[in-house]
């Protein structure tokens, strides 16, 4: 049978709109995929100001991917309690170990469950946090900041840290002490 075309209902086809904040600038997108969706979130405008202003500027309960929320975790669990200054170096740590071609696993989330890394990682599950509390939406701003390389760390190209508590022996080159963390390369 036949349908005469000015009577077929024809599907459509739905093209996103890309937000841009500055129209000189191309938005930038966040993609939200925990490998089964492919939404695209925008991201916020580049924060401006010192660490803390930025922190505030990008305070959110959802960091946006899976691996930036794996960022926020490792941050959050390792120095949700310390200055600002720390929980960047301790982001850029994660970063600096992802970005460190071989050496440790390609990717926020293969950083933090490379075996005997981080003592919060229990088995191939990252623990439940609080998406409502602030120290939370505080780590999550952070991961943002680290991940889009907004704020030098006050340990620059560290890929080590621990508690000033322990004194593990290392050889390596100490960059900082932060807060009660103490950073080494």
């Amino acid at each position: 049978m036949m349908i005469p075309l000015n009577s077929a209902v024809l599907p459509q086809t739905v093209v996103p709109q890309i937000l841009s904040v500055d129209p000189a600038r191309p938005a930038q997108t966040v993609d939200t995929a925990d490998s089964q969706s492919d939404e695209l979130v925008p991201l916020p405008a580049k924060p401006t100001g010192d660490l803390a202003s930025m922190v505030a500027q990008l305070r959110a309960s959802e960091a946006g991917s899976h691996e930036l929320n794996c960022l926020a975790v490792g941050i959050y669990f390792e120095s949700k309690s310390e200055p600002l200054s720390g929980q960047l170096a301790v982001g850029d740590v994660i970063a600096n170990r992802a970005n460190s071609k071989g050496r440790f696993p390609p990717s926020y989330c293969g950083v933090l469950f490379q075996r005997g890394q981080f003592s919060f990682v229990r088995g191939h599950a990252l623990p439940a946090v609080p998406r409502a509390s602030r120290q939370w939406q505080t780590a999550v701003a952070i991961a943002q900041i680290v991940d889009r390389d907004l704020k030098a760390s006050a340990a620059p190209r560290a890929l080590f840290f621990h508690a000033r508590r322990v004194s593990p022996g290392w050889k390596l080159t100490r960059v900082a002490s932060i807060g009660n963390h103490i950073f080494y390369r």
